[in-house]
């Protein structure tokens, strides 16, 4: 992104706001901070800007609301394509609560999904943790700008992040921790997911707005039980009260998400890939073939076919539409012979 496309897309952004007219006309862009952001990206091939309108702008994230209107991110932006299912809890968790954490997230991202979360202590961290034991792909969503890291402990975690995913944030790279930021940051973090998973949580918890944001939206809310005499359940129970999905395993949250990873493919950006290849009698050979009759992971689709992530979403997407592959819980199978 240069100069001049930050800039359009900024005063694009400003002019569609939902003002009255004689505030919107006293709105003025800080070309200075357009400088400082473009500035930020050039200093390493792993930042990146992305708007609302960028290829690899998370496409649930273009649904809610109020979508941030530009985001700065570390890492593997086409990794933000995957579906994904948002983790959260206590930062004050119980060890059984951190590793359940820990359990769930690893299953979830063998199963080919990312894990988004909000690099915070207790529950979010563990899942990250989780997620990257088995190799799966995990967003961290910031509350501070992106060169901040907190809690510092997390610095490690916050690099490894970026291996394999991205770390994320809305605010201005200098940005540093200021309360009321976190709770806005959970619209991010519920808004890129295809549902979201409350693991251990009182009833005062922050994560519990993450739940609210999620329900706001239309999308799948899950939560873990847990003993009904430790106030560090009490929130999970009331959500499990108000029609939340009971989670004991991946299976439990996968089986629900089919139709909303439907919806999100549909709305992945189409490219010339595939009218260029739509014309072979065999389509996406390479593809096809790593799908296997038994349920294939996304990633391993991945992996196998050594296309990058948006494409093979694209291309995985109208084999399907062709009848060569099924969406199932997990993954894809192989449902036509060639």
């Amino acid at each position: 992104m240069d100069v001049e496309e930050l800039r359009q897309r900024l005063e694009t952004d400003s002019g569609s706001l939902s003002l009255p007219p004689s505030l919107r006309s006293t709105l003025t862009i800080d070309y200075r901070k357009v400088d400082l952001a473009l500035q930020w990206q050039d200093n390493s091939e792993f930042n990146h800007l992305l708007c609302p309108d960028s290829d690899c702008y998370p496409p649930l994230l273009k649904t809610i609301s109020d979508p941030p209107p530009l985001l700065f991110v570390k890492g593997q932006p086409q990794a933000l394509l995957i579906p994904a299912l948002a983790m959260v809890g206590s930062r004050a968790a119980s060890y059984t609560g951190l590793q359940t954490a820990r359990k769930l997230a690893a299953d979830i991202a063998s199963r080919g999904l990312a894990v988004v979360s909000g690099l915070a202590a207790g529950i979010d961290g563990a899942s990250h943790h989780g997620c990257l034991s088995v190799g799966g792909v995990t967003h961290g969503i910031l509350g501070t700008g992106i060169e901040q890291v907190y809690p510092k402990k997390h610095l490690g975690l916050y690099q490894d992040i970026q291996t394999k995913g991205c770390v994320v944030s809305e605010l201005w790279p200098d940005v540093g921790v200021f309360a009321g930021n976190f709770p806005k940051r959970n619209r991010i973090v519920a808004g890129m997911a295809l549902g979201t998973l409350v693991v251990e949580a009182a009833r005062k918890s922050g994560s519990l707005i993450s739940a609210r944001l999620a329900m706001e939206e239309g999308r799948e809310v899950f939560a873990v039980p847990g003993n009904i005499l430790d106030e560090r359940h009490q929130g999970c129970h009331d959500l499990l009260r108000q029609g939340a999905k009971l989670v004991c395993e991946a299976a439990d949250i996968v089986e629900e998400l089919d139709a909303i990873l439907r919806c999100q493919l549909d709305m992945l950006p189409q490219s010339p890939n595939i009218q260029a290849e739509a014309g072979q009698e065999l389509p996406y050979p390479e593809l096809l073939a790593s799908v296997e009759y038994e349920t294939t992971p996304l990633d391993r689709l991945v992996e196998h076919s050594g296309k990058p992530i948006d494409l093979v979403l694209e291309q995985i997407l109208e084999l399907e539409l062709q009848g060569w592959v099924a969406a199932v819980p997990g993954g894809y199978v192989r449902i036509r012979r060639n």
